[in-house]
């Protein structure tokens, strides 16, 4: 499996499994990654993909000092469900 990249160009991380690439899109307003929406395609349900690239997503946030504000429903209920990275959010 592939490792999770940031593809500034495309505002977006991204994760390739067999071929198909999964992402989670977002810009940024200042300090503070905003993320829009999350894609997993049909062929990559169900083996943990989006939240491995969430993970990896949210973890570069930290590295990089900025904080989140998840408008994508995935990547709220994801921090809802590992609050290990509920310092990150916006206030």
């Amino acid at each position: 499996m592939s490792e999770v990249g940031d593809n500034k160009a495309e505002q977006r991380y991204e994760l390739t499994v067999d071929g198909v690439t999964a992402f989670a899109a977002y810009h940024d307003e200042g300090d503070v990654r905003v993320f829009t929406h999350t894609i997993v395609p049909s062929e990559l349900e169900g083996r943990g993909i989006g939240s491995r690239l969430v993970a990896a997503a949210l973890a570069d946030v930290r590295a990089k000092g900025l904080r989140v504000r998840p408008l994508c429903s995935f990547v709220a209920a994801y921090i809802e469900k590992h609050p290990e990275f509920s310092d990150l959010l916006k206030a």
